[in-house]
């Protein structure tokens, strides 16, 4: 998308008839129109979706904030390049069905975006609001809405895809990198297939997050929308083990895109760690999202019990501590080395989980763990921490207050301390250069690697990022790869 392109848009008739029918003054004088939600106690002992979604009248009201901009630069803040107000501006006009094409020219995923994204640090960090002391414009609300009204209405529209060219191109993994990947090279006519080790499409988006969060059905519809584009998917196959790098060449694969993400959870390596009750994050989410642990009746349970600790202070610790409350934990506790103000996790999900009834032991970081006779663990001793300079991450660094501790009762811990690749594919790829992290070394401008045929993208990029990150990694790859082609 040029930016002539976006000029043509933006001088359309009914986006001129648009700005002209509401003074900027008043636009921007409008506040802005907040998430409903389900009430926190109630949604706290089940499953279903904390955010509502806005109403059509909200969507109206909250699009007709947005200034329609000569230089919009929001899509600057969006990592997939979504023309941010082409859609919004089809909202306030009540073409719902229009913005939601609009998002798909990009998007492969907008119900999924318009839920888990972090919009505050991306697009709406960039909205001309903020610099008038105004909230910025909610521009995921409105994605989420537009995607939704579309699902809702049963009338989805699949993107435009070229004629089939024949090329065949592999994708490992069907997470947020593969999915936006694969749709990319289908609309530019390639032959693509998906490779799923597990048995379910979707990754981290179906086993890391909480159907509480995004409900599975909203992954699903997308998904089809990506087969009905001729998309194949293959599950229950391991790239590296059922199938080679080789195997994939002599099958006549001309281009990889590796996209298996970071599934292989870190461990602090603390006394105690392999007492019974001790679990990380993934093993935890994946059992209760994928594995239906929380049927007492599955066949993989999850342990239960009533004072759950989680460690770590990002999103999916979020999604981790709101799970144990669903479970039943009477006390279920966020335990983070650094204060609240440096915590990873979006905004939105402190502000859930604790009006969800978490605790929140900030300034504090697990030395031990202490079982009990059974090998099963009991407490946790804690030290307490204050915050010194900051380090490398721009966040204050955590510094021990000598001889201060804390011992806590547990019945369970999950460790949420972040996420490295399974050594799984870069062993399997002979030739790719891997970094000291176990993450694929890739031209961070085109994606590609060492291997000429195969590029990357997403976690095994970057270790743990965010799912719009990984989908733009994904649409670059996409661009670069299809490039070549053509020039080849």
């Amino acid at each position: 998308m040029t930016i002539e392109d976006l000029k043509a848009e933006r001088s359309k008739a009914w986006r001129e008839d648009l700005r002209k029918s509401i003074k900027n003054k008043d636009r921007s004088s409008i506040p802005r129109v907040h998430m409903n939600e389900l009430d926190a106690d109630y949604r706290s002992h089940n499953y279903e979706e904390v955010n509502l979604g806005l109403r059509a009248e909200q969507a109206l009201i909250e699009a007709s904030r947005c200034l329609d901009c000569a230089t919009p630069t929001c899509i600057e803040g969006c990592p997939v390049g979504i023309n941010i107000p082409k859609f919004i501006k089809n909202i306030e006009r009540g073409e719902f069905l229009e913005a939601a094409k609009a998002l798909k020219e990009t998007s492969a995923l907008p119900a999924v975006c318009g839920r888990v994204c972090p919009q505050e640090k991306q697009c709406e960090s960039r909205c001309i609001h903020l610099k008038m002391g105004k909230e910025a414009v909610a521009i995921g609300h409105l994605e989420r809405f537009a995607a939704d009204y579309e699902r809702e209405s049963g009338l989805l529209s699949v993107p435009d895809v070229s004629k089939n060219n024949g090329t065949k191109i592999a994708v490992v993994g069907s997470g947020p990198a593969g999915l936006a990947f694969a749709g990319d090279m289908a609309k530019f006519g390639y032959q693509v297939s998906v490779f799923e080790a597990l048995h379910e499409i979707g990754g981290v988006l179906k086993y890391g997050i909480p159907s509480f969060r995004l409900p599975n059905d909203v992954v699903d519809v997308e998904i089809e929308i990506l087969r009905k584009m001729g998309v194949e998917f293959i599950t229950n196959c391991i790239i590296g083990k059922t199938l080679s790098y080789e195997d994939l060449q002599e099958e006549g694969f001309k281009g990889i895109f590796i996209a298996s993400g970071a599934g292989l959870p870190n461990f602090m390596d603390i006394p105690g760690e392999n007492l019974v009750g001790v679990l990380s994050s993934n093993e935890y989410l994946t059992r209760v999202n994928l594995m239906d642990a929380a049927n007492p009746e599955s066949d993989t349970p999850v342990l239960k019990g009533k004072r759950i600790a989680i460690i770590g202070g990002g999103n999916t610790a979020m999604d981790s501590v709101r799970t144990a409350r669903r479970l039943g934990a009477e006390k279920a506790m966020i335990v983070y080395r650094r204060s609240e103000e440096e915590m990873p996790a979006r905004l939105e999900e402190v502000k859930h989980a604790k009006e969800e009834g978490i605790t929140f032991l900030t300034l504090h970081n697990p030395i031990e763990y202490i079982g009990d006779e059974k090998g099963r663990v009991r407490h946790m001793k804690l030290q307490k921490m204050q915050l010194g300079e900051a380090d490398a991450s721009g966040r204050r660094k955590p510094i021990e207050i000598e001889g201060a501790t804390e011992l806590v009762e547990v019945d369970i811990v999950v460790v949420s301390v972040g996420v490295s690749p399974n050594p799984l594919i870069p062993s399997a790829f002979t030739g790719l250069q891997i970094s000291k992290w176990g993450t694929v070394i890739v031209n961070q401008e085109t994606m590609q690697s060492d291997l000429l045929d195969v590029y990357a993208g997403g976690d095994i990029v970057r270790g743990g990022a965010t799912v719009i990150l990984a989908m733009g990694d994904g649409r670059k790859a996409a661009a670069a790869m299809h490039k070549g082609f053509k020039r080849a």
